[in-house]
């Protein structure tokens, strides 16, 4: 198991951030951070030998009832993955979005497009994970988005506060119970019910028991979503997560640690 963090779309934090995580994740897009305008040789400095993983972009819908439009989704996708395939990314973050989240129907449009940006993914040499975002007006609800993955055999981004904002710690324990083994990547942070999210673990309202129990071998990636610029308490959430997980998190030295906000 690795643990990392995100640093949305300021590059200049990817140094910034502790030499202690095993991998940073960015953001990408052509309205925030368009990926070819990235500077391979200083994003390779600035990384220092952590890996790289990133989150595709955060707004706009995957699926939609043209076909045109829907092909168009895909082309945006695949040539952000060929970008950041090309960087060296390990893992894109996708959300699960849809134009009609309460048809049945359009269901099977949804898991096609999944299904193609996956392909375009494993295509760049990029494993896309689909992350919930079933708290959104346009995100698949989890319930759904568990039966989606199983159709289309993609492997699951399961951030624990966006399912604890869709449906309170009894979502976390359902889709857990039924759906641990879909999981590549978390995104871990707290959260209260009143809307504050992305609160350093510990800080919220999320039971953490049933996370330690079901991924008590958990052996993917874990992203650490705190946006705080206090290096203890990223460093603290850090610490809490891997004893949570059955490992260790090393003391950071050198380079401070920061987080910046970002929808993801």
């Amino acid at each position: 198991m690795r643990i990392g963090c995100t640093v949305g779309v300021d590059l200049d934090l990817v140094s910034a951030s502790s030499d202690a995580f095993d991998f940073v994740e960015i953001g990408v897009g052509d309205g925030s951070l368009p990926p070819e305008t990235i500077d391979p040789d200083r994003l390779a400095t600035d990384l220092a030998g952590r890996d790289l993983l990133v989150h595709l972009p955060y707004s706009g819908t995957l699926t939609s009832y043209a076909p045109e439009l829907n092909d168009g989704f895909v082309a945006s996708q695949r040539r952000l993955l060929e970008t950041v395939g090309d960087l060296g990314a390990e893992k894109a973050v996708l959300h699960a979005t849809t134009a009609d989240r309460d048809d049945v129907e359009f269901r099977e449009i949804a898991a096609e497009q999944l299904r193609r940006v996956a392909d375009a993914g494993w295509d760049a040499g990029v494993e896309v994970v689909v992350e919930n975002v079933g708290h959104h007006h346009d995100g698949v609800q989890l319930s759904i988005l568990g039966d989606l993955v199983r159709e289309t055999d993609l492997p699951v981004c399961f951030d624990i506060g966006h399912a604890y904002m869709e449906g309170g710690n009894d979502a976390i324990k359902r889709f857990l119970r039924s759906h641990a083994d879909r999981i590549s990547h978390l995104h871990l942070h707290d959260v209260r019910r009143r809307g504050d999210t992305h609160l350093p673990i510990g800080a919220g309202e999320i039971e953490y028991d049933p996370v330690r129990e079901t991924l008590a071998d958990f052996d993917g990636t874990v992203a650490l979503e705190v946006f705080t610029d206090d290096t203890r308490l990223l460093a603290d959430s850090a610490e809490r997560a891997a004893e949570m997980l059955g490992t260790t998190f090393p003391t950071p030295e050198g380079n401070g640690t920061h987080t910046v906000i970002d929808d993801g």
